[in-house]
């Protein structure tokens, strides 16, 4: 039996960020949650070319981790590939198709300024 690597916070993003470029992800960004939210302290947003793609990066995302780490990531979304969630504890990482993601404009919710709750 291999020994886990130590699964800290900002161990796991790395994991997550070299898993996603590995796995050609495209247009990852990466936002800090600490202070902001109690749902982790990092989340990950990115996008594949195809359903298949964003399932097929989930899958070796979610085996990764638990490989590296002993986490047996929640994930859900997989099956239609359009938009999948993996919750590794402290690393939240959304994978979307690219007009699933610009529909949603998730990150804007979360960068400074651009909230639902900023009024203009």
């Amino acid at each position: 039996m291999t020994a886990c690597k130590t699964a800290t916070s900002d161990a796991i993003l790395a994991a997550v960020l070299k898993s996603l470029d590995e796995n050609k992800a495209e247009e990852v960004v990466t936002i800090s949650l600490k202070g902001k939210s109690e749902i982790g302290d990092h989340m990950v947003i990115g996008s594949g070319r195809s359903s298949r793609q964003v399932s097929a990066m989930a899958e070796k995302l979610v085996a990764q981790i638990k490989t590296d780490f002993g986490i047996l990531s929640k994930i859900e979304g997989r099956t239609t590939g359009d938009w999948v969630l993996i919750d590794t504890g402290d690393v939240i990482v959304h994978l979307f198709r690219p007009e699933v993601r610009e529909f949603y404009q998730l990150e804007k919710m979360w960068q400074p300024g651009m909230g639902p709750a900023t009024t203009e």
